[in-house]
Protein backbone atom coordinates (compact mmCIF):
# COMPACT_ATOMS: atom_id res chain seq x y z
CA UNK A 1 0.00 0.00 0.00
CA UNK A 2 1.53 3.16 -1.07
CA UNK A 3 1.19 6.70 1.19
CA UNK A 4 -1.72 8.72 1.86
CA UNK A 5 -3.88 9.17 -1.37
CA UNK A 6 -4.46 13.24 -2.80
CA UNK A 7 -7.62 13.87 -3.61
CA UNK A 8 -8.28 16.93 -5.22
CA UNK A 9 -11.58 18.42 -6.25
CA UNK A 10 -10.59 20.52 -9.67
CA UNK A 11 -11.54 23.69 -10.14
CA UNK A 12 -9.56 23.61 -13.52
CA UNK A 13 -8.54 19.78 -14.84
CA UNK A 14 -6.50 20.42 -17.37
CA UNK A 15 -4.15 22.18 -14.87
CA UNK A 16 -4.83 19.61 -12.00
CA UNK A 17 -4.01 16.64 -14.45
CA UNK A 18 -0.62 18.57 -16.02
CA UNK A 19 0.29 19.26 -12.53
CA UNK A 20 -0.14 15.44 -11.63
CA UNK A 21 1.96 14.30 -14.53
CA UNK A 22 4.84 16.37 -14.33
CA UNK A 23 5.82 15.28 -10.88
CA UNK A 24 7.37 12.49 -12.02
CA UNK A 25 9.61 11.88 -15.23
CA UNK A 26 7.37 9.56 -16.70
CA UNK A 27 8.09 8.01 -20.26
CA UNK A 28 5.26 7.05 -21.69
CA UNK A 29 1.50 7.75 -20.76
CA UNK A 30 -1.48 5.41 -21.31
CA UNK A 31 -5.26 6.07 -20.58
CA UNK A 32 -7.41 3.61 -19.89
CA UNK A 33 -11.40 3.92 -21.16
CA UNK A 34 -13.97 1.62 -21.77
CA UNK A 35 -15.92 2.36 -24.20
CA UNK A 36 -18.63 4.64 -23.04
CA UNK A 37 -16.05 6.97 -21.49
CA UNK A 38 -13.90 6.78 -24.77
CA UNK A 39 -17.33 8.57 -26.45
CA UNK A 40 -18.25 10.66 -23.64
CA UNK A 41 -15.24 11.27 -21.41
CA UNK A 42 -12.43 11.00 -23.28
CA UNK A 43 -13.25 13.88 -25.42
CA UNK A 44 -12.74 16.51 -21.65
CA UNK A 45 -9.57 15.66 -21.91
CA UNK A 46 -8.23 14.51 -25.24
CA UNK A 47 -6.93 18.18 -26.18
CA UNK A 48 -5.04 18.36 -22.69
CA UNK A 49 -1.43 19.47 -24.57
CA UNK A 50 0.20 17.29 -21.04
CA UNK A 51 -2.20 14.15 -22.75
CA UNK A 52 -0.85 15.24 -26.55
CA UNK A 53 1.52 11.55 -26.50
CA UNK A 54 -0.53 9.32 -24.48
CA UNK A 55 -1.91 6.17 -26.00
CA UNK A 56 -5.38 5.48 -25.59
CA UNK A 57 -6.54 1.50 -24.62
CA UNK A 58 -10.16 0.65 -24.49
CA UNK A 59 -11.75 -2.47 -22.78
CA UNK A 60 -15.99 -3.01 -23.04
CA UNK A 61 -18.25 -1.53 -20.51
CA UNK A 62 -20.06 -2.66 -17.45
CA UNK A 63 -19.22 -5.14 -14.63
CA UNK A 64 -19.67 -7.90 -16.29
CA UNK A 65 -16.22 -7.11 -18.22
CA UNK A 66 -14.17 -6.72 -15.14
CA UNK A 67 -12.66 -9.90 -15.92
CA UNK A 68 -9.29 -11.66 -16.67
CA UNK A 69 -10.32 -11.09 -20.45
CA UNK A 70 -10.19 -7.34 -20.05
CA UNK A 71 -7.38 -7.54 -17.77
CA UNK A 72 -4.88 -9.28 -20.07
CA UNK A 73 -6.27 -6.85 -22.96
CA UNK A 74 -4.82 -4.44 -20.81
CA UNK A 75 -1.33 -6.10 -20.12
CA UNK A 76 -1.09 -6.52 -23.79
CA UNK A 77 -1.78 -2.94 -24.99
CA UNK A 78 0.95 -1.96 -21.94
CA UNK A 79 3.23 -4.11 -23.28
CA UNK A 80 2.77 -2.93 -26.95
CA UNK A 81 2.92 0.34 -26.20
CA UNK A 82 6.84 0.20 -24.72
CA UNK A 83 5.84 1.02 -21.31
CA UNK A 84 8.03 0.54 -18.24
CA UNK A 85 8.69 1.29 -14.76
CA UNK A 86 8.59 4.63 -15.54
CA UNK A 87 5.35 5.08 -17.01
CA UNK A 88 1.65 6.06 -15.49
CA UNK A 89 -1.57 5.36 -16.54
CA UNK A 90 -4.71 7.60 -16.17
CA UNK A 91 -7.74 5.35 -15.19
CA UNK A 92 -10.91 7.49 -16.99
CA UNK A 93 -14.35 6.40 -15.93
CA UNK A 94 -16.20 5.03 -13.43
CA UNK A 95 -15.69 2.17 -10.72
CA UNK A 96 -15.08 -0.64 -13.14
CA UNK A 97 -12.44 1.36 -15.03
CA UNK A 98 -10.72 2.45 -11.80
CA UNK A 99 -10.86 -0.85 -10.01
CA UNK A 100 -9.80 -2.63 -13.04
CA UNK A 101 -7.05 -0.32 -14.33
CA UNK A 102 -5.34 0.18 -10.64
CA UNK A 103 -4.86 -3.97 -10.36
CA UNK A 104 -3.65 -3.98 -14.22
CA UNK A 105 -1.16 -1.33 -12.88
CA UNK A 106 -0.50 -2.73 -9.52
CA UNK A 107 0.37 -5.92 -10.90
CA UNK A 108 2.29 -4.96 -14.31
CA UNK A 109 6.16 -4.96 -14.15
CA UNK A 110 5.52 -5.12 -10.05
CA UNK A 111 3.51 -2.10 -10.57
CA UNK A 112 3.60 1.29 -12.30
CA UNK A 113 1.89 4.78 -11.36
CA UNK A 114 -1.49 5.50 -12.05
CA UNK A 115 -3.55 8.33 -11.82
CA UNK A 116 -7.42 8.07 -11.41
CA UNK A 117 -10.05 10.35 -12.89
CA UNK A 118 -13.57 9.08 -11.82
CA UNK A 119 -16.41 10.02 -14.31
CA UNK A 120 -19.14 8.34 -12.43
CA UNK A 121 -20.68 9.97 -9.14
CA UNK A 122 -20.10 6.47 -7.57
CA UNK A 123 -16.68 6.09 -8.57
CA UNK A 124 -16.29 9.77 -7.32
CA UNK A 125 -17.31 9.03 -3.74
CA UNK A 126 -15.99 5.09 -3.27
CA UNK A 127 -14.45 3.15 -5.99
CA UNK A 128 -11.46 5.43 -7.09
CA UNK A 129 -10.62 6.73 -3.29
CA UNK A 130 -9.11 4.15 -1.08
CA UNK A 131 -6.63 1.91 -2.45
CA UNK A 132 -9.17 -1.41 -3.79
CA UNK A 133 -8.39 -1.95 -6.99
CA UNK A 134 -9.14 -5.58 -8.24
CA UNK A 135 -11.54 -7.87 -10.79
CA UNK A 136 -14.57 -10.17 -10.89
CA UNK A 137 -13.83 -13.80 -11.00
CA UNK A 138 -15.70 -17.25 -10.72
CA UNK A 139 -18.50 -15.05 -10.49
CA UNK A 140 -17.85 -13.40 -7.70
CA UNK A 141 -17.37 -9.11 -6.66
CA UNK A 142 -13.72 -8.32 -6.34
CA UNK A 143 -12.55 -11.59 -5.83
CA UNK A 144 -9.12 -10.82 -7.06
CA UNK A 145 -7.16 -7.84 -6.67
CA UNK A 146 -4.77 -5.70 -4.20
CA UNK A 147 -4.88 -2.64 -1.83
CA UNK A 148 -2.80 0.18 -3.49
CA UNK A 149 -3.58 4.01 -3.83
CA UNK A 150 -3.05 5.86 -6.81
CA UNK A 151 -0.82 8.17 -6.58
CA UNK A 152 -3.69 11.26 -7.15
CA UNK A 153 -7.59 11.43 -7.43
CA UNK A 154 -8.60 13.48 -9.75
CA UNK A 155 -13.11 14.65 -9.02
CA UNK A 156 -14.18 17.25 -11.25
CA UNK A 157 -17.68 17.77 -11.73
CA UNK A 158 -17.62 18.36 -14.99
CA UNK A 159 -18.67 14.45 -15.86
CA UNK A 160 -21.79 14.31 -13.77
CA UNK A 161 -23.46 16.20 -16.65
CA UNK A 162 -22.38 13.47 -18.93
CA UNK A 163 -24.48 11.07 -16.45
CA UNK A 164 -28.15 9.56 -16.61
CA UNK A 165 -30.45 9.54 -13.71
CA UNK A 166 -29.73 5.98 -12.81
CA UNK A 167 -25.57 6.37 -12.66
CA UNK A 168 -26.19 9.74 -10.54
CA UNK A 169 -28.80 7.53 -8.35
CA UNK A 170 -26.28 4.64 -8.10
CA UNK A 171 -23.45 7.22 -6.68
CA UNK A 172 -25.97 8.27 -4.40
CA UNK A 173 -26.34 5.33 -2.37
CA UNK A 174 -22.68 5.32 -1.21
CA UNK A 175 -23.07 8.59 0.24
CA UNK A 176 -26.37 7.73 1.76
CA UNK A 177 -24.08 5.18 3.77
CA UNK A 178 -21.48 7.78 3.88
CA UNK A 179 -24.06 9.84 5.45
CA UNK A 180 -25.24 7.38 7.58
CA UNK A 181 -21.79 6.09 9.02
CA UNK A 182 -21.26 10.11 10.07
CA UNK A 183 -23.74 12.64 11.38
CA UNK A 184 -26.91 13.41 11.72
CA UNK A 185 -27.42 16.45 9.70
CA UNK A 186 -25.28 14.87 6.98
CA UNK A 187 -27.76 12.24 6.64
CA UNK A 188 -30.87 14.59 7.62
CA UNK A 189 -29.61 16.25 3.97
CA UNK A 190 -29.07 13.04 2.16
CA UNK A 191 -32.54 11.65 2.90
CA UNK A 192 -34.28 14.87 1.97
CA UNK A 193 -32.27 15.65 -1.14
CA UNK A 194 -34.44 15.78 -4.35
CA UNK A 195 -32.88 12.62 -6.06
CA UNK A 196 -35.04 13.05 -9.19
CA UNK A 197 -34.56 16.44 -9.70
CA UNK A 198 -30.84 16.85 -8.20
CA UNK A 199 -29.52 20.31 -8.17
CA UNK A 200 -25.74 20.08 -9.22
CA UNK A 201 -24.35 22.47 -7.22
CA UNK A 202 -25.90 21.24 -3.63
CA UNK A 203 -24.63 17.63 -5.10
CA UNK A 204 -20.66 19.01 -5.57
CA UNK A 205 -20.87 20.01 -2.63
CA UNK A 206 -21.86 17.11 -0.79
CA UNK A 207 -19.80 15.05 -2.65
CA UNK A 208 -16.93 16.67 -0.97
CA UNK A 209 -18.53 16.18 2.34
CA UNK A 210 -18.83 12.03 1.51
CA UNK A 211 -15.59 12.10 -0.57
CA UNK A 212 -14.14 13.52 2.91
CA UNK A 213 -15.90 10.38 5.29
CA UNK A 214 -14.01 8.26 3.49
CA UNK A 215 -10.73 9.65 3.49
CA UNK A 216 -11.02 9.83 7.08
CA UNK A 217 -11.76 6.49 7.65
CA UNK A 218 -9.40 4.79 4.76
CA UNK A 219 -6.05 6.76 6.64
CA UNK A 220 -7.53 5.76 10.16
CA UNK A 221 -7.42 2.14 8.70
CA UNK A 222 -5.77 1.00 5.09
CA UNK A 223 -6.03 -2.44 5.17
CA UNK A 224 -9.28 -3.16 6.44
CA UNK A 225 -8.46 -4.55 10.24
CA UNK A 226 -10.94 -2.20 11.74
CA UNK A 227 -13.20 0.82 11.21
CA UNK A 228 -12.64 0.60 7.81
CA UNK A 229 -15.62 -1.96 8.18
CA UNK A 230 -17.70 1.14 8.66
CA UNK A 231 -17.73 1.47 4.42
CA UNK A 232 -19.13 -1.96 4.30
CA UNK A 233 -22.38 -1.13 5.34
CA UNK A 234 -25.06 -2.30 2.88
CA UNK A 235 -22.57 -4.22 1.11
CA UNK A 236 -22.63 -7.83 2.83
CA UNK A 237 -26.51 -8.14 1.59
CA UNK A 238 -25.58 -5.98 -1.57
CA UNK A 239 -23.05 -7.75 -3.04
CA UNK A 240 -25.08 -11.11 -2.87
CA UNK A 241 -27.79 -8.88 -4.58
CA UNK A 242 -25.19 -7.76 -6.95
CA UNK A 243 -23.98 -11.01 -8.14
CA UNK A 244 -27.30 -12.81 -8.02
CA UNK A 245 -28.41 -10.25 -10.11
CA UNK A 246 -25.52 -10.96 -12.63
CA UNK A 247 -26.14 -14.73 -12.40
CA UNK A 248 -29.75 -14.34 -13.19
CA UNK A 249 -28.59 -12.25 -16.40
CA UNK A 250 -30.75 -8.99 -14.91
CA UNK A 251 -27.59 -7.29 -13.85
CA UNK A 252 -28.09 -3.54 -11.68
CA UNK A 253 -25.68 -1.44 -11.05
CA UNK A 254 -23.25 -1.32 -7.37
CA UNK A 255 -25.30 1.71 -6.09
CA UNK A 256 -28.77 0.16 -6.91
CA UNK A 257 -27.53 -3.34 -5.07
CA UNK A 258 -25.75 -1.49 -2.25
CA UNK A 259 -29.25 0.44 -1.52
CA UNK A 260 -31.05 -2.62 -1.56
CA UNK A 261 -28.52 -3.98 0.84
CA UNK A 262 -29.03 -1.33 3.07
CA UNK A 263 -32.80 -1.98 3.42
CA UNK A 264 -31.93 -5.06 5.06
CA UNK A 265 -29.04 -4.49 7.19
CA UNK A 266 -30.52 -1.24 8.47
CA UNK A 267 -33.25 -3.84 9.88
CA UNK A 268 -30.85 -6.05 11.09
CA UNK A 269 -29.43 -2.96 13.08
CA UNK A 270 -33.02 -1.69 14.19
CA UNK A 271 -33.55 -5.48 15.45
CA UNK A 272 -29.94 -6.53 17.03
CA UNK A 273 -28.33 -3.43 17.80
CA UNK A 274 -31.24 -0.81 18.38
CA UNK A 275 -30.84 1.79 15.55
CA UNK A 276 -33.90 3.89 15.30
CA UNK A 277 -36.95 2.88 14.08
CA UNK A 278 -38.51 6.59 12.30
CA UNK A 279 -34.56 6.96 11.06
CA UNK A 280 -35.11 3.48 9.77
CA UNK A 281 -38.35 3.75 8.00
CA UNK A 282 -37.18 7.30 6.62
CA UNK A 283 -33.93 5.96 5.20
CA UNK A 284 -35.61 2.76 3.57
CA UNK A 285 -38.69 4.43 2.47
CA UNK A 286 -35.62 7.24 0.46
CA UNK A 287 -34.33 3.95 -1.01
CA UNK A 288 -37.62 2.53 -1.94
CA UNK A 289 -38.69 5.63 -3.64
CA UNK A 290 -35.61 6.50 -5.53
CA UNK A 291 -34.55 2.71 -6.45
CA UNK A 292 -37.37 0.60 -6.95
CA UNK A 293 -37.63 -3.25 -5.93
CA UNK A 294 -35.52 -5.82 -6.69
CA UNK A 295 -37.41 -8.99 -7.40
CA UNK A 296 -36.72 -12.14 -5.56
CA UNK A 297 -38.82 -14.55 -3.80
CA UNK A 298 -38.09 -16.85 -0.94
CA UNK A 299 -37.29 -20.13 -3.11
CA UNK A 300 -33.50 -17.55 -3.78
CA UNK A 301 -32.96 -17.54 -0.06
CA UNK A 302 -30.58 -20.54 -0.54
CA UNK A 303 -28.81 -18.69 -2.92
CA UNK A 304 -28.62 -15.25 -1.71
CA UNK A 305 -27.12 -16.80 1.85
CA UNK A 306 -24.51 -19.13 0.14
CA UNK A 307 -23.17 -15.74 -2.17
CA UNK A 308 -23.25 -13.99 1.62
CA UNK A 309 -20.85 -16.48 3.02
CA UNK A 310 -18.09 -15.82 0.07
CA UNK A 311 -17.86 -12.09 1.21
CA UNK A 312 -14.14 -11.23 1.97
CA UNK A 313 -14.98 -9.70 5.12
CA UNK A 314 -15.98 -13.10 6.53
CA UNK A 315 -14.07 -15.25 9.10
CA UNK A 316 -13.85 -19.04 8.99
CA UNK A 317 -17.58 -18.72 7.09
CA UNK A 318 -19.30 -16.62 9.18
CA UNK A 319 -21.44 -14.41 7.91
CA UNK A 320 -19.79 -10.63 9.28
CA UNK A 321 -22.05 -7.49 9.23
CA UNK A 322 -21.08 -3.96 10.01
CA UNK A 323 -24.91 -2.73 11.49
CA UNK A 324 -25.59 0.98 13.12
CA UNK A 325 -26.65 1.13 16.97
CA UNK A 326 -28.05 5.20 15.77
CA UNK A 327 -26.41 7.55 13.00
CA UNK A 328 -22.67 7.00 13.21
CA UNK A 329 -22.45 4.20 15.74
CA UNK A 330 -20.53 1.91 14.28
CA UNK A 331 -20.62 -2.33 15.21
CA UNK A 332 -18.34 -3.62 13.03
CA UNK A 333 -18.02 -7.74 12.98
CA UNK A 334 -21.42 -7.90 13.89
CA UNK A 335 -22.85 -11.95 13.27
CA UNK A 336 -26.55 -12.71 12.02
CA UNK A 337 -28.09 -16.46 12.29
CA UNK A 338 -29.76 -17.48 8.79
CA UNK A 339 -33.48 -16.95 10.40
CA UNK A 340 -32.49 -13.57 10.98
CA UNK A 341 -31.02 -12.70 7.56
CA UNK A 342 -33.84 -14.51 6.26
CA UNK A 343 -36.21 -12.28 8.32
CA UNK A 344 -34.65 -9.23 6.75
CA UNK A 345 -35.12 -10.80 3.40
CA UNK A 346 -39.01 -11.30 4.21
CA UNK A 347 -38.86 -7.21 5.50
CA UNK A 348 -37.32 -6.11 2.16
CA UNK A 349 -39.57 -8.47 -0.11
CA UNK A 350 -42.88 -7.02 1.97
CA UNK A 351 -42.11 -3.72 1.37
CA UNK A 352 -42.45 -2.07 4.93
Amino acid sequence: MTSRQRVLISACLEQDVAAAVSERSYDRLFVLTDETTRALCLPVVSGFSCLHDAQVITIKPGDVHKDLDAMAHVWEALQRGGASRHSCMINLGGGMVTDLGGFAASTFKRGIDFINIPTTLLAMVDASVGGKTGINFGGLKNEIGVFNNSRCVILSTLFLNTLDAENIASGYAEMLKHGLISTDSMWAELVNFDLSHPDLAQLQRMLADSVAVKQRIVEEDPLEHGIRKALNVGHTMGHAFESFAMKSGRPVLHGYAVAFGMVCELYLSTVKAGFPVDKMRQTVRFIHENYGRFSFTCDDYPVLLELMTHDKKNTAGIINFTLLGDIGDIRINQTATKAEIEEALDFYREGQ
